[in-house]
């Protein structure tokens, strides 16, 4: 089967990185277990509340690697001197994952009834503007030589001025 990329187009210049977060996001397992939710808390705020009933605070880790949030749940081995004659109540292993875009913070992780909150926060976006200063180039040279206009001298210039609005 060949691939078709989403992000081939040369007029979208660095977004490759695009395309790995959602092939990252196709091979997630789509196993259903803990059951989550995912809210919207204020203008740049989000939770994830996981369902880790029978799951205390040292069985669960949380943590972020490579820009995805790792939750983690490992139960201590059971008491053999118990006897269960149903078990409804699931105490299986698990790992569940999201994909944090640039930026996203975890704020905090709090265990409260049998639901596991991870709190993140969404960074405001600054409006920048920035004025791209075009430099003559040296005749018959390529690269980043060129010859300031304004000062007439030769050396690598650097053309970007940023001007905040």
């Amino acid at each position: 089967m060949t691939r078709v990329s989403l992000f081939n187009s040369p007029l979208l210049l660095g977004f490759d990185h695009f395309e790995r977060v959602l092939d990252r996001i196709s091979k997630t397992s789509a196993e259903g277990y803990p059951p989550y939710n995912i809210e919207q808390i204020g203008d740049n705020g989000l939770r994830i509340t996981l369902a880790v009933a029978g799951f205390s605070m040292d069985d669960l880790q949380v943590s972020i690697e490579d820009n995805q949030l790792i939750i983690r749940g490992r139960q201590a081995e059971d008491d053999q001197s118990r006897v269960f004659l149903h078990r409804g109540i699931a105490a299986r292993q698990f790992q569940r994952g999201f994909v944090l875009a640039e930026g996203i913070e975890v704020v905090s992780a709090t265990l409260d009834n049998g639901l596991l909150h991870v709190d993140l926060q969404r960074p405001l976006p600054e409006n920048r503007a920035r004025t791209i200063k075009i430099e003559k180039a040296l005749p018959g040279r390529s690269g980043n030589t060129a010859i300031s206009v304004e000062t007439g001298k030769q050396g690598n210039a650097r053309p970007i001025e940023e001007a905040e609005r």
